[in-house]
């Protein structure tokens, strides 16, 4: 085959010194090392605005909970958050939200701001307001420009004032002069008071999918450095089917890996110990791709409380026998026995180790290429059950 090395890491180079030296544990350490540490490189989002402006809401939305839930940031009218505070995204700890007091308050005047919350610890800040941005706000874009992080103006609740409008036209209504004119009045608002070229992203935290959240999913996504731009779009919803594309192309960026790491398992020659250990670790990679398209009952369930589609209609776009699991080698080994061409190239590599000197070499290839094939023909499932769901969700034809 060919070496599955050529396209690692620099990282991770030193894997295939130690199998050339004969040493497949150091090797296979290797790679484990580095899928671990790309699996818990850190993504701290600050997440700040006015009293009132929605901060929490947005925070808990974004996370996939409600507002309701025990891991929840608490919401209201008043100046609920006191504090700085950590809210871990509860699929992804790696990816923290941090949900800063109200800037401009009492406790927490504007010049003082950045000194108390600790600028220096977050990738970006996400500056929301639930109408005009004010001094205050552009008093803190300035600061956070200074120290030289990325800040995005967010204007919330716009469901609110979409509803408002509808209300009161009524016959003249037209949304997407509403949602141009409310941009345009924040552009215009923050051009004033000093702001050059901003962005303004209309979002409501109870319909991601609508507005502009996809955009400032890809604007955000487009300015992070390389290493944490995956980090981001795992932890983020499934708000349109475009997300789920990438995610199965960042999923299938990474199956090379596991496959590398099957291979140097193989390598050890001791009979059933690679079929052990690659049920296992595939147990694991497809539990990621569960939680990533949002295929556990828990996700589903919630999608299903906030569109208002019963949860057993979104059932029945599932077609992996996978989805919905509590996995384990057993059911994963049930799934894998409908597939003939992996069971003959799991089979053939336990065979070929009987063979003189070529065969420790063929079972490496054998076992990289059922694994890769494996991991493949389920995230290619598992993708689509995540596209159909999601139109069944917005009552879309769901068709893929």
């Amino acid at each position: 085959m060919d070496d599955p090395f050529d396209s690692y890491p620099q990282e991770i180079k030193e894997c295939q010194q130690a199998l050339m030296n004969n040493d497949p544990a150091a090797a296979a350490a290797k790679i484990q090392e580095y899928l671990e540490k790309q699996k818990n490189i850190p993504l701290k989002i600050a997440v700040t605005g006015e009293t009132g402006s929605g901060k929490s809401t947005f925070v808990n939305a974004v996370r996939g909970i409600d507002d309701e839930d025990d891991r929840a940031a608490p919401t209201g009218c008043v100046e609920t958050t006191m504090e700085v505070t950590p809210y871990l995204h509860p699929k992804y700890p790696n990816v923290i939200f941090w949900d800063l007091p109200g800037i401009g308050t009492t406790n927490f005047p504007a010049d003082k701001y950045l000194e108390h919350v600790g600028f220096e610890k977050f990738d970006f800040f996400i500056i929301i307001s639930a109408d005009r941005f004010r001094e205050n706000d552009v008093k803190l874009a300035r600061e956070i420009q200074k120290m030289e992080k990325k800040f995005y103006f967010v204007r919330s609740k716009i469901d609110h004032n979409i509803q408002d409008e509808e209300r009161s036209k009524k016959t003249s209504f037209n949304a997407e002069k509403t949602l141009k004119y409310i941009r345009e009045d924040c552009i215009q608002g923050l051009l004033k008071l000093g702001i050059e070229a901003p962005q303004v992203f209309l979002v409501s935290s109870f319909e991601l999918h609508l507005y502009d959240f996809s955009r400032l999913h890809e604007t955000l996504e487009r300015e992070l450095p390389d290493h944490k731009k995956n980090v981001l779009l795992f932890a983020m919803p499934n708000i349109n089917r475009e997300i789920i594309k990438k995610k199965k192309e960042a999923f299938q960026a990474q199956i090379k890996y596991f496959a590398g790491l099957s291979a140097i398992v193989a390598g050890v020659p001791v009979p059933v110990l690679s079929t052990t250990v690659d049920l296992a670790m595939m147990v694991n990679v497809i539990a990621d791709y569960l939680l990533g398209f949002g295929l556990d009952k828990s996700s589903l369930q919630r999608l299903a409380g906030t569109t208002g589609v019963p949860y057993e209609d979104l059932l029945v776009v599932i077609r992996s026998p996978l989805a919905l699991q509590i996995l384990d080698e057993d059911v994963l080994l049930k799934a894998i026995s409908h597939m003939s061409s992996t069971l003959f190239l799991m089979a053939a590599e336990e065979g070929s180790r009987f063979i003189p000197v070529l065969g420790i070499p063929a079972a490496m290839s054998l076992s990289f290429t059922a694994t890769y094939r494996t991991l493949s023909f389920f995230l290619n499932e598992l993708a689509d059950d995540a596209q159909r769901v999601f139109k069944k969700a917005l009552g879309l034809e769901t068709a893929v």
